[in-house]
C-alpha cells in the first residue's frame, strides 16, 4: 500500500503529465515586440498567430508599456545588447538599418529566395528592407499618404468636382467657405501638418523634387523656387481651416467630414476606417482621390517586422515561418482587409477590397513602374529621428506662425537637415 507522501508524488506526476499533454508541443516559439493590441491589427495579429500555429510553431508577446515610443525601443535595446534579443520587432523605415549597423539582425535571404521577393515587391520597398544587399525585416503593408478626402454631399451643394489641381482645389475651397462649410479639416499637431506639407511638396514639385529636398535634403533643392511654391501653397490652404484646429486629433477633423461640417481633408488611408465605421461608402457618400498633383505618384508608408539573429534553432526556423507567414497572399490579405492599407506584395486578390484600397493598390502598382513611390518623411519612412523631429518643427512653426516668411523658412529647413 503505497504512503500519503509517494500518492501525492504520484498524484502530482500525473497532473504534470497531464498538463504537458494538454500544451501544444511547438516546433519553434517566436517572441514578437509589437503594438497591434486594438481593432482590425488585434484580428489581424489573431490571424498570423492562428497560421503560425497551424505550421507549428508558437508566438509569445513581447509587452512594452508605451507602444511603439522611446521606452520600448530602449528595452528593445537592453535585450539586444545582453545577447536575448525577440525574434521580431515591429520596425521601419531608417530604424530597421540602424539596428542592421550593429550586426544583429538576421538573414531572410532564404524565404525571400522561395516567394520571390524580388519580383514582388518595388525596388525602393525591397531595399528598405535590407541591409548590405541581404533581406532582414519583411514588409506587412502599404498606406498610401496623398490621398484628399471628400464629404460628396458637401461637393455637391457647391456644385463642384473633385479637383485634380491645387487651382481647382482652392477654387472648391472658395465655395465651400462662401457655403458655411469648413473647406479643409485639420489637426494642428506637428505630424499632421508635415504629412499635409509632404502631399504639397510633391504636388508641387513631382517626385524627383521630393527626393531631392525631402529624402536626399539637398540644400539647392531646400532653397529653391519650387520649395518656395511648396510653401506659399502649404500656407495658403491654412487659411481654408477653422480656428479650433489647434491641437485637433486627426481622426476628429475626419469626423467634421463625416458630418459635412467641413469638405476635404489631407490624410492617409487610415482615414477611410473612419467612413467605413460611420457606415459611410466610397463614392456614394465621400470621395478618396489623389491630392493635386500627385496622380501619377505615391507617399508610401509601410509596416514592417526586422527579425533579429537567434542562437536557438527551433526558434530560428519558427522565425523564417513568420517571415514567410507575413509575406503569404492569405494573411496580405486578411491583414490589410482589418488595417485599411493594401498588400504591400503582387499577386494578392483585391475582389474583396473596397473601392479606394482598390484604387491605392492601383496607384502603388502604376507608381512603382514609373520610379514615382516616395517615402513618408511624416511617417518615419525616410529620415534618421532627429533630423525628422528638427524638420518638423520648423514645418509646424511656419504653418502656426504668419510673420515668417518663405525665405526664412527655407533657411530654416537647410539648418534643420544638418540635425543628425
Amino acid at each position: 500500500m503505497p504512503t500519503p507522501a509517494r500518492s501525492r508524488r504520484s498524484a502530482g506526476l500525473l497532473l504534470a503529465c497531464a498538463l504537458a499533454a494538454a500544451m501544444p508541443a511547438w516546433a519553434g516559439q517566436v517572441e514578437v515586440l509589437h503594438w497591434w493590441t486594438s481593432g482590425g491589427e488585434a484580428k489581424s495579429v489573431a490571424e498570423l498567430k492562428r497560421l503560425l500555429a497551424a505550421e507549428g510553431h508558437g508566438w509569445r508577446d513581447f509587452v512594452v508599456a508605451g507602444g511603439g515610443g522611446e521606452g520600448a525601443m530602449s528595452v528593445l535595446r537592453s535585450r539586444v545588447l545582453a545577447g536575448n534579443p525577440p525574434a521580431a520587432a515591429q520596425l521601419k523605415g531608417p530604424a530597421i538599418q540602424e539596428w542592421g549597423r550593429l550586426d544583429v539582425l538576421a538573414n531572410l535571404d532564404d524565404v525571400a529566395r522561395r516567394q520571390q521577393w524580388d519580383s514582388q515587391l518595388p525596388r525602393v520597398v525591397a531595399e528598405a528592407m535590407k541591409v548590405n544587399g541581404r533581406y532582414v525585416a519583411v514588409p506587412v503593408n502599404v498606406h498610401r499618404i496623398n490621398w484628399l478626402w471628400i464629404n460628396r454631399e458637401a461637393l455637391r451643394k457647391v456644385g463642384a468636382r473633385a479637383p485634380a489641381t491645387w487651382d481647382e482645389f482652392f477654387a472648391v475651397a472658395d465655395k465651400m467657405r462662401k457655403a458655411g462649410i469648413v473647406p479643409v479639416a485639420h489637426g494642428g499637431q506637428p505630424w499632421q501638418e508635415f504629412t499635409t506639407f509632404e502631399t504639397v511638396a510633391l504636388g508641387v514639385g513631382g517626385p524627383d523634387f521630393y527626393r531631392k529636398a525631402l529624402v536626399q535634403l539637398d540644400a539647392k533643392a531646400l532653397r529653391s523656387e519650387t520649395m518656395g511654391q511648396v510653401l506659399e501653397t502649404f500656407r495658403r490652404i491654412k487659411g481654408y481651416t477653422d480656428a479650433a484646429a489647434a491641437g485637433r486629433e486627426w481622426n476628429a477633423a475626419t469626423a467634421m467630414v463625416i458630418r459635412g461640417e467641413a469638405g476635404m481633408q489631407f490624410m492617409g488611408d487610415w482615414a477611410k476606417g473612419e467612413f467605413l465605421a460611420a457606415q459611410k461608402q466610397p463614392n456614394r457618400d465621400f470621395l478618396c482621390v489623389s491630392a493635386p498633383g500627385t496622380a501619377r505618384s505615391f507617399i508610401f508608408n509601410i509596416d514592417s517586422f526586422a527579425m533579429f539573429r537567434l542562437k536557438d534553432s527551433a526558434a530560428a526556423q519558427a522565425q523564417q515561418a513568420l517571415a514567410a507567414t507575413i509575406m503569404s497572399k492569405e494573411f496580405q490579405q486578411v491583414f490589410n482587409l482589418n488595417k485599411g492599407s493594401v498588400p504591400v506584395g503582387t499577386g494578392v486578390d483585391m475582389g474583396k477590397f473596397d473601392l479606394c484600397a482598390q484604387e491605392s493598390s492601383a496607384y502603388f502598382v502604376a507608381s512603382s513602374m514609373v520610379n514615382a513611390l516616395v517615402p513618408s518623411v511624416a511617417h518615419k519612412m525616410a529620415l534618421p529621428e532627429k533630423t525628422e523631429a528638427a524638420l518638423k518643427d520648423v514645418v509646424a512653426a511656419f504653418w502656426n506662425n504668419d510673420q515668417t516668411s518663405v525665405p526664412e523658412a527655407m533657411d530654416a529647413l537647410v539648418k534643420a537637415a544638418q540635425v543628425k
